[in-house]
């Protein structure tokens, strides 16, 4: 086994998500953002540490909804522009990357159509306390997703995805690849005590 090294703090979690945070301003425009920091936090929840100074921000503490697409391969450019470009200085953010965005038939919220999933939340909480600011903890209310990335019986195929993937350690991108292995079935073998 080889030494192991301090490296001091870093945000040490891999893999972290690319989430693209879909919103409107208050004057209907569409505002898109690149955001690692976030998860499912239960099976109809999702959630998202912003900072406060995002234009992202603003919009959903204003208007209570936004969707979270997931960012793929073939849309890598625009999705890191994403997370490049802020709102508060470029008036055209979204429309410099000629992607198209559809009004959510369930939030108040635009559907980017160009990434292949995307979940349409409803803010059910914003959570401020000492330590953490601007923590938002949208309920799921849809899941759309594009046809080229389903299986034969109409579920996501991760293969097919091409999700983008955050390495923080060294600020690459990545893609989700093959199937390795089946969740709650490779550990099986350890249920059993070593003496049987």
């Amino acid at each position: 086994m080889s030494a192991r090294k301090d490296l001091g703090v870093i945000p040490a979690v891999f893999p972290m998500p690319v989430l693209m945070i879909g919103t409107y301003d208050e004057s209907g425009t569409v505002d898109v953002m690149n955001a690692a920091w976030g998860q499912i936090c239960e099976m109809d929840r999702v959630l998202v540490c912003l900072s406060p100074e995002h234009k992202t921000t603003a919009n959903i503490r204003s208007l209570k909804a936004f969707t979270v697409g997931i960012a793929d391969l073939p849309h890598m450019k625009e999705a890191d522009f994403f997370g490049i470009a802020t709102g508060n200085r470029m008036k055209d953010k979204f429309a410099r990357t000629g992607f198209t965005a559809v009004r959510s038939a369930f939030v108040n919220a635009p559907v980017v159509e160009e990434f292949p999933v995307t979940m349409e939340c409803r803010l059910l909480e914003q959570v401020d306390t000492e330590h953490l600011k601007d923590v938002f903890v949208g309920q799921i209310v849809n899941v759309t997703a594009r046809e080229e990335v389903l299986d034969s019986k109409g579920e996501i195929d991760a293969g097919k995805l091409q999700a983008l993937i955050y390495d923080p350690f060294r600020k690459d991108y990545y893609v989700t690849g093959d199937r390795v292995g089946r969740a709650w079935g490779e550990g099986k073998p350890l249920m059993r005590s070593r003496e049987e």
